[in-house]
């Protein structure tokens, strides 16, 4: 039979972690309480360190997508304009010259 293992939440992962940081208890108390090893502790505790950095860009970049998803809308929007304005001048042209000859 297989070796069944635990899963844990991000928020439990995240709970475990921020509990670390503040002090209050030593790492080996958490582990302990949480029924954990304190290698496991590290690991979440080093990703964490690694990915911190991350939510900030992260934010920068919802920045980004959104300025880059409104400058797609123009782009659309002046495609479309242009493609009317072309028809427009074709019509005006055809009008132009079926006036000149029921008109002249």
């Amino acid at each position: 039979m297989g070796r069944k293992y635990r899963t844990f939440t991000p928020d439990f992962k995240l709970d475990t972690v921020m509990e670390g940081f503040r002090g209050e208890k030593s790492i080996a108390q958490i582990c302990r309480e949480r029924k954990i090893k304190d290698t496991q502790y590290y690991k979440w505790r080093d990703t964490f360190l690694e990915q911190a950095a991350n939510i900030f860009d992260a934010q920068n970049g919802n920045k980004n997508n959104h300025l880059e998803d409104r400058i797609a809308e123009l782009e659309r929007m002046l495609g479309q304009l242009t493609m009317e304005n072309e028809i427009l001048k074709k019509a005006k042209s055809w009008l132009d010259s079926t006036y000149r000859k029921n008109g002249s």
